[in-house]
Formats: C-alpha cells, sequence, structure tokens
C-alpha cells in the first residue's frame, strides 16, 4: 500500500496559489508544444509565427473546452445558475469578501472538442491544411493526457474504487480506504499510446503519412478505449452517473471511438491497397 497525503501547493504569494496541478499541466504543455516544433520542421510547415500562434490556440483550446465540458457535462445544475462562475473562478466567501477557488472541473471530452475546434480556425489563420495539423496533434494527445493524469494524481482527484492490490494508494486528503490509482494507470497507459504513434511516425511514415487522418484516428480510438475501460476502476464523480449503466466518461468516449476506428479502417485500407499496386 502506498500512503498518499501530498500537499497540492507548492507556495503561494497573496491571493495566487502555484499548485503542483498548473505546474505539471502547463510542463506537459510546453514539452508537447517542443516536439511538435521539430515535427512541424520535418513536414517544412515549420514558421515562427505559426508557432506562437499554435501555442495560444492551443490553450484556449483545451482550457476552454474542457472547462466548458466539464460545467455541461458533470455540474450543468450548479454552473446553470452561476454562470459568471465558468469563466471567472471568484467565489464570495464567509468575509464578504472573494476568494480564488480555480478552474477546479475540466473535462477531457470537453478538452478534446476545444481542441479540434481551435486547430481548425488556427488552420485557417496559419494557411497549413487541417489534416497535416489534426494528425501532429493526435500523435502528441496521449502524451498532454499522461501529464494531466499525473496532475489528477497529486491532487487527489478522479480516484480510484476501493481494492485490495499490493499498490493499492490510500489517499488521505480523501479517506482511508486502499483504492486504485487511476489516476497512474490513465497516464502510463497515455504514455504508452503516445509512444506507439510516434514510433509509427518515424518509421512507418511511408505508410501512414500526416494529413491522411491516421495519427488522429489512432489517437481517439486509443485514448478514448483506455478512457473507457479504465472507468471501471474509479469512482463516479457525481452521483448521477450512479444510476446509469456506463457512467458520463464513458458515454462521451463511445462516439470518439467509432470516430477512431473508422479513420483507422480507412487508413489501413488505402495502405493495403497501395501495397498491392
Amino acid at each position: 500500500m502506498i500512503d498518499w497525503d501530498v500537499n497540492r501547493e507548492i507556495f503561494s504569494i497573496g491571493p495566487i496559489k502555484i499548485q503542483y496541478y498548473g505546474l505539471i499541466f502547463v510542463t506537459g504543455l510546453v514539452l508537447c508544444y517542443y516536439i511538435i516544433g521539430s515535427i512541424y520542421k520535418k513536414e517544412n510547415i515549420y514558421t515562427p509565427n505559426a508557432m506562437e500562434k499554435l501555442f495560444i490556440y492551443g490553450v484556449l483550446g483545451i482550457f476552454g473546452g474542457a472547462r466548458l465540458g466539464h460545467c455541461l457535462f458533470y455540474d450543468f445544475e450548479y454552473f446553470s445558475s452561476h454562470i459568471i462562475e465558468i469563466f471567472i473562478p471568484f467565489k464570495e466567501n464567509a468575509n464578504g469578501g472573494y476568494e480564488f477557488i480555480g478552474y477546479k472541473g475540466l473535462a477531457s471530452h470537453g478538452g478534446a472538442i476545444g481542441l479540434f475546434i481551435s486547430m481548425l480556425l488556427y488552420s485557417r489563420k496559419v494557411h497549413i491544411p487541417f489534416s497535416k495539423i489534426i494528425d501532429i496533434i493526435g500523435i502528441l494527445a496521449p502524451l498532454g493526457g499522461a501529464f494531466i493524469r499525473i496532475s489528477n494524481l497529486m491532487n487527489s482527484e478522479i480516484i480510484g474504487r476501493p481494492t485490495n492490490v499490493p499498490w493499492a494508494f490510500i489517499f488521505r486528503q480523501v479517506d482511508d480506504l486502499p483504492r486504485h490509482p487511476s489516476q497512474l494507470y490513465e497516464a502510463l497507459s497515455y504514455f504508452f499510446i503516445f509512444l506507439v504513434g510516434y514510433f509509427l511516425y518515424k518509421y512507418k511514415g511511408n505508410l501512414f503519412r500526416i494529413g491522411t487522418y491516421f495519427y488522429f484516428g489512432f489517437s481517439l480510438f486509443s485514448i478514448f478505449l483506455m478512457r473507457f475501460l479504465l472507468e471501471y476502476t474509479k469512482e463516479n464523480q457525481k452521483h448521477f452517473e450512479d444510476a446509469l449503466s456506463f457512467n458520463m466518461g464513458q458515454l462521451l468516449s463511445i462516439p470518439f471511438i467509432l470516430v477512431g476506428i473508422i479513420l483507422i479502417i480507412k487508413n489501413i485500407i488505402i495502405a493495403c491497397s497501395k501495397n498491392d499496386k
């Protein structure tokens, strides 16, 4: 058993709190940004202007989509009557002042949709084919997802169900029960998916080229299939999910899995037809 009781806050400056969650999240984004730059150069689409705008559009798409996704999919009842808090995370405290509560709700499905839309706008702005951009994002998305789940682990959130496995975590900030470290399961699986996708790009790029939507499809299928399966090791995030056959994370994953399968099969058929010629 692993006793887990990490202080979320690293340090604070007045009302501003620096937490592990935000630091790890941003570190993941910066690493992805660096690797994307190397792929841009290899694909001969690199310009300083394109890279600068990529960071801006990417961050806005991920955070905006993830925040709206959480508010709409998981906590609509509350945020439908507290709309301002969706965008401005300050809440009135007992002393009559306002306290910064942070963007505590971020949904990966909403982040994926937000990133897709922002990259569509970005491609038009920098005049790079959307198919190339979204395939490159598809290669790096699992790596970004791995960092997000490590952030969740540091926050002792999205916890697993009780278990007696030897590697169980006791999240002291939640309760004293040994639980599945589901955040770690997802982080490791996403990192593995990234390695597979990057390997295919580096060594099988002649079969599966950037711009065919293969890497985008592979990422969708792999990430959300693992998300669907690993939900069985997690506690439901909201009480309303207890009455569902599949929880909200699983239901939202199904369309992404199906789109991913279609794009993968399409590219495999094309690759096979080329080999037959």
